[in-house]
């Protein structure tokens, strides 16, 4: 099973990154409002970047690493993808 790790642009403009095992489902999620409490207040979200990983070890090491970049850090990830 494909684990996914994802970053997702609020509508704010603040960034945030998670993973789950079904992307698209995860993305429904969030934007029914019953995602991560962060994502609830605000709304609409939309998918940036992900990156596949056959683990969910990987991809939540995946999340951790990303987690930790500045946001322009980010943002550069984002633009090479």
């Amino acid at each position: 099973m494909d684990c996914y790790t994802y970053i997702l642009k609020c509508s704010d403009d603040t960034l945030y990154t998670g993973w789950t095992n079904d992307l698209a489902k995860r993305i429904k999620t969030h934007n029914a409002g019953r995602g991560a409490r962060y994502t609830r207040g605000r709304l609409p979200v939309k998918l940036l970047y992900y990156e596949i990983f056959s683990t969910k070890q990987a991809a939540q090491k995946r999340e951790a690493q990303i987690k930790k970049l500045s946001r322009r850090e980010k943002l550069l990830l984002i633009k090479n993808s």
